[in-house]
């Protein structure tokens, strides 16, 4: 089964070791297409009464509602109470079924208002720590497991008796589809990392994904090779190594692999302890075979020789292996890499498709100007608000300089030094350095990366298919502000690029 979020965060941050227990017998249950989720990160979550329920496992196309009490269980008088690892008895306000049933018809109203259909659905109680199931007119024993229960082959035919038993649809009614249903549950539960820009910094709490990205992680169970196109600041990346956690909790070798050096920095804390190899394509060894490889930035690999050289590490080769590869189609491999159409034709035959169309990186005004000035599809700006692109003039070309004393300006207004990035468009392509702990790069190093202040300088002087792949990748790692020092030249040629542009959409 597969868990969400994985086995190992779970451990990591769930404080009860009952939910523990459950959690880590769910992920031993050999059925890949059952998906438990846990509700740790929803109970901050003020509107989302479905937070009562400690797991919803989607279970032969029905929903199970799981509510999860560790410690001693017992009703005395009428009440019912708990008894904590240090011994001593707590009164709950309701019953543990009656809190699992309420979970399921809350997050039954959710569905349904969404328009998801009839969804068959049914709740239960698992006390780890107790010998037996209180008797109780009020439900039936197969819907409260305790100790003996406690066992992945148990736990599977528990699950199995109480999904037999949901009534089916009434004739009239409009049944949920299995995939649509497994979707919208991954909507409403999986949340990953978004900008809060009015800070001016990503925040550690976390935000439900977008239905773009509930999408392809539900399609990853069901399709071997995947491919996955969005533009800058979508969210590929952060949902690759979503997706890398959950092949490896499935117990696969996997592989993440990239052609731009400074995205082994990205992955790394997020995929830290999970058995994901990272690994540079160009380190990459025949020798060395994995059961699902995914590949970031692939348009940098769409040639031939690349492709020959991932299906020497994917296991079954790359027509009939496993494989994920993420990538932008405003072609950025004008930066670094090379992009041949008829490969990409040929890989993208092989696979199943998913588009990402909102854009949780860049602030709006950031996305507008990409789609005015450069014509290109960085998705819905339905996210981040933030400030205005501030454009800066300069007297003369070589605006560098000036870009690098106005970024150690910010540190007036409390913004740290690493916070702040200065990207030349128009510069050698090796660049990275660090002046006065402000760092320095090319549009090449930049790529796949962002920071939350960027200053974009050096403008082109001649917009060549590699000048603008160079200014879409400078002008789209900004999180927060962005700021464009130009010439009265540099702002002419920008004016005429958008003319241009206007044209071409027409």
């Amino acid at each position: 089964m597969i868990l969400s979020p994985d086995l190992q965060s779970i451990e990591q941050y769930v404080q009860s070791d009952a939910e523990r227990r459950v959690a880590r017998l769910l992920a031993a249950i050999q059925k890949p297409d059952a998906v438990g989720f846990h509700s740790m990160q929803l109970r901050s979550h003020p509107s989302k009464q479905t937070s009562e329920g400690d797991f919803i496992v989607l279970w032969k196309g029905a929903i199970i509602v799981v509510e999860v009490k560790g410690g001693g269980v017992m009703k005395h008088d009428g009440a019912w109470y708990t008894r904590n690892r240090h011994g001593d008895w707590n009164k709950l306000k309701e019953p543990p079924m009656t809190q699992a049933r309420t979970a399921m018809r809350a997050l039954l109203n959710i569905l349904r208002e969404d328009g998801a259909g009839w969804v068959l659905a049914d709740a239960i109680v698992i006390t780890p720590d107790i010998d037996g199931p209180p008797a109780s007119p009020e439900w039936k024993t197969t819907h409260w497991l305790t100790k003996d229960d406690m066992t992945a082959a148990r736990l599977t035919s528990a699950l199995d008796a109480v999904a037999t038993t949901i009534p089916p649809a009434p004739p009239t009614a409009r049944s949920a589809g299995f995939e649509d249903l497994r979707t919208r549950l991954f909507g409403e539960f999986s949340r990953l990392p978004v900008i809060d820009a009015q800070r001016g910094a990503v925040i550690d709490e976390q935000n439900l994904a977008t239905a773009d990205q509930a999408r392809v992680l539900a399609g990853l169970a069901k399709n071997q090779r995947i491919m996955v196109l969005g533009g800058a600041g979508t969210g590929k990346s952060v949902v690759l190594a979503e997706a890398a956690k959950q092949e490896a909790a499935q117990g696969r070798s996997v592989l993440v692999t990239f052609r731009s050096p400074g995205l082994r920095a990205f992955f790394a804390p997020l995929l830290d302890g999970r058995r994901v190899e990272i690994a540079e394509f160009s380190a990459l060894r025949d020798a060395q075979k994995y059961d699902v490889v995914l590949v970031d930035e692939a348009q940098d690999l769409m040639y031939m020789e690349a492709m020959d050289v991932l299906d020497g590490v994917i296991e079954g080769g790359r027509s009939r292996g496993r494989w994920r590869m993420f990538l932008d189609p405003n072609n950025q491999a004008h930066v670094d890499g090379r992009f041949d159409p008829e490969v990409f034709e040929l890989v993208q035959s092989d696979a199943a498709e998913y588009d990402l169309t909102k854009n949780v990186r860049n602030t709006r005004a950031i996305v507008h100007m990409v789609q005015e000035y450069l014509a290109a599809d960085v998705g819905d700006p339905g996210i981040v608000n933030g400030e205005a692109i501030n454009w800066e003039k300069v007297v003369q070309r070589g605006s560098r300089d000036q870009a690098i004393r106005l970024a150690k300006s910010f540190k007036r207004d409390g913004i740290r030094a690493a916070d702040v990035w200065v990207i030349p468009a128009h510069c050698d392509a090796s660049l990275d350095e660090f002046v006065d702990g402000i760092r320095v790069l090319s549009p090449r190093n930049a790529k796949g990366l962002e920071a939350e202040h960027v200053i974009v300088c050096d403008l082109p002087e001649d917009y060549t298919p590699e000048a603008l792949s160079n200014l879409y990748v400078a002008v789209t790692r900004a999180r927060v502000s962005l700021r464009i020092a130009l010439t009265d030249a540099d702002r002419k040629r920008l004016q005429r690029l958008v003319r241009l542009s206007a044209e071409a959409q027409r």
